[in-house]
């Protein structure tokens, strides 16, 4: 199945806990809050390296919690996030941690693809119930 939405973003960057040979680690939390088959909350806990030599390059793993429903359907499920900038370049994961859902929502599995255009957050989510 596939779900299509957009989503709102709010950022809360704590400053860089590590600066060291010229690479910089820092914590985000972001709150979002979905629109479209996905109708949902989410809290996310985002860690990210960036390189102060090479612009556009860094890399983040975060952990997502998503509240609402899904086509319908009431419950929560987890996302992990890989993420990588080589150059200006993205590559990103999102899937669904196994065994992760609640209430309607137990059996779900699936990976997420986000899109940002002209600014605004766009969202496909492949799963399956």
């Amino acid at each position: 199945m596939r779900a299509k939405g957009t989503f709102e973003v709010k950022m809360s960057p704590e400053p860089p806990y590590d600066t060291a040979d010229g690479v910089s680690l820092g914590r985000i939390a972001i709150e979002k809050v979905f629109v479209g088959e996905l109708e949902a909350t989410s809290t996310v806990n985002m860690i990210s390296a960036r390189s102060a030599a090479v612009p556009n390059s860094a890399g983040y793993v975060a952990i997502e919690r998503v509240r609402g429903s899904l086509a319908g359907r009431a419950g929560s499920f987890v996302l992990q996030h890989s993420g990588t900038m080589t150059r200006g370049v993205p590559t990103l994961a999102l899937t669904v941690v196994p065994d992760s859902g609640t209430g309607e929502l137990a059996t779900l599995s699936g990976k997420m693809a986000i899109d940002i255009i002209d600014g605004k957050h766009f969202y496909t989510f492949e799963y399956e119930l």
